[in-house]
This record gives C-alpha cells, sequence and structure tokens, in this order.
C-alpha cells in the first residue's frame, strides 16, 4: 500500500500514477467479468482513458467523465443511452472503490 496525502494527490499523475494504474486496471478486470469484454473495452479506450479522478476528502473519490462518454462509446454498441448510463456508473463506483482500497482509504 502506498501512503496517501491529499495534497499530493492534487498532482496524482506525477506521485502516483502507478497506483493509478493499478486501481484502473483492477476495475476494468471486475467489470470485465460482468459485461462483454469488448463493451468494457471500448469503455476504457474510448472515455476512461480521458477520465479524471479527484479526491473528495473523507477516503472518498469522484471520477469525472468527458461530456460525451455515451455518444463515444454507443457506435460500439447496441445499448441505448440509459443502459451505457447505468454501466458508466457501476463502473466509475468500481473504480472509486478500487482507488479507496489501492490506498487503503476502504473503512476511512
Amino acid at each position: 500500500m502506498t501512503d496517501f496525502d491529499p495534497e499530493r494527490f492534487e498532482d496524482k499523475y506525477e506521485h502516483y500514477f502507478t497506483e493509478l494504474q493499478q486501481a484502473y486496471k483492477s476495475a476494468f478486470d471486475v467489470m470485465s467479468e460482468q459485461y462483454d469484454s469488448g463493451l468494457i473495452h471500448a469503455i476504457d479506450q474510448y472515455t476512461l482513458a480521458e477520465s479524471e479522478p479527484f479526491y473528495e476528502g473523507d477516503g472518498e473519490f469522484r471520477i469525472e467523465l468527458p461530456a460525451d462518454a455515451v455518444e463515444r462509446v454507443a457506435p460500439e454498441t447496441e445499448l441505448d443511452a440509459t443502459e451505457l448510463e447505468d454501466i458508466y456508473a457501476e463502473y466509475t463506483d468500481e473504480l472509486e472503490r478500487q482507488l479507496r482500497q489501492v490506498f487503503d482509504l476502504v473503512g476511512s
């Protein structure tokens, strides 16, 4: 586990790049077990690659997605916008959970 410093998280790519990669990979693996791997790969490549994690305090993270997240993946699937939004919500929840785990903030 890496010691987490909220102030250093402001420069997350400088201080916590490895931990971020680990959390994103773990979330990808969990989601790939639950959904079509092609869909999860599309979300990962077209959207999550440009997402931005933020530390909210009290052990909580928030993932900001690009504004056109659903439109980026819609051509790759037959799911409607509501179904994609639900999958994005589940995926970002999982990613936030993985970030808490990587930084040992579970139960904080």
